[in-house]
């Protein structure tokens, strides 16, 4: 079986790398028939690595320069420059589609939702990553003034590290829940993931990041290594959160996996919290009777 930490270490800072890897391991266990839409595809780093065997229908995204790296990867049928709110796309489309990381950075989240149910097909399935309400709380940072009785600081800290992070969302699932009943899609199933400790490792690669980010700058490439010799010790780290089981009641982030129920709005309902069988080993094999 392919070893997605591996994968990503080799290509990715280590903050990014960790996340990126264990949203990876979702994706085999939701079904996503073709014709499929990645809502926000950037360079196509994502999808090359999650569907390693499958080229995507289409993947859009706002920024030309990233876009440019999907199109020569070739992982989409049709990379498009697009806007969420503005796809160019028929009604019902679509079978399936999915934005990782994604939306937290829209500020109008609405009519890019409405957009999404659109292309769609009825009952398609759209499945959507993005950072919780528990995002800030769990700031190694913030934690570390408010032991110091600085809580302004910790509230700036916490501002200031959505800021870098180019968040204008970090929600409760019952939000999510609400915005997305408004645009027609029905929760189907959904669970938290990335515990606190895997946030703070993640927030400290983010300053550990600083010379991956010239290198990129420079070069187009994160990573000058790309050697397991050389990235043992990082991947040492942060093997125990990529294999960590995800918590029923808290996690950094979400996995929402919804329906289009509707092109308008339906009732809300958020079911209870259900963590994909992501890791688990198969049972093993019931002993032979005896002869």
């Amino acid at each position: 079986m392919t070893d997605l930490l591996w994968q990503q270490l080799k290509s990715l800072p280590a903050f990014r790398a960790l996340l990126r890897a264990v949203e990876a391991r979702f994706y085999p266990l939701i079904p996503l028939p073709e014709p499929t839409l990645d809502v926000g595809c950037g360079d196509g780093h994502f999808a090359a690595m999650t569907f390693p065997n499958r080229t995507l229908t289409a993947g859009i995204d706002p920024w030309w320069g990233p876009l440019q790296k999907a199109v020569h990867g070739g992982k989409y049928h049709l990379p498009i420059q697009a806007l969420g709110d503005r796809l160019p796309f028929a009604d019902n489309t679509f079978a399936s589609a999915f934005s990782n990381s994604v939306l937290e950075h829209i500020p109008n989240l609405p009519p890019v939702l409405t957009e999404v149910n659109r292309v769609l097909q009825p009952g398609a399935r759209f499945v959507i990553t993005t950072p919780s309400h528990l995002f800030t709380e769990y700031l190694g940072g913030a934690a570390f003034f408010e032991r110091l009785r600085l809580e302004g600081m910790a509230e700036r800290y916490r501002r200031l590290f959505n800021t870098i992070s180019r968040h204008a969302h970090t929600d409760s699932p019952e939000t999510w829940a609400t915005r997305l009943a408004a645009a027609g899609f029905a929760v189907e199933r959904w669970q938290y993931y990335f515990s606190r400790g895997a946030l703070r490792a993640l927030e400290i690669g983010h300053v550990q990041g600083l010379p991956s980010a010239a290198l990129h700058a420079l070069t187009g490439h994160w990573i000058v290594a790309p050697w397991e010799s050389s990235l043992r010790p990082t991947e040492r780290w942060v093997r125990p959160y990529y294999e960590e089981e995800a918590a029923l009641d808290s996690g950094a982030y979400l996995l929402f996996i919804v329906r289009k129920q509707a092109t308008g709005p339906i009732a809300v309902h958020l079911p209870p919290a259900r963590p994909l069988p992501v890791g688990q080993r198969p049972p093993a094999p019931a002993p032979a009777p005896a002869a």
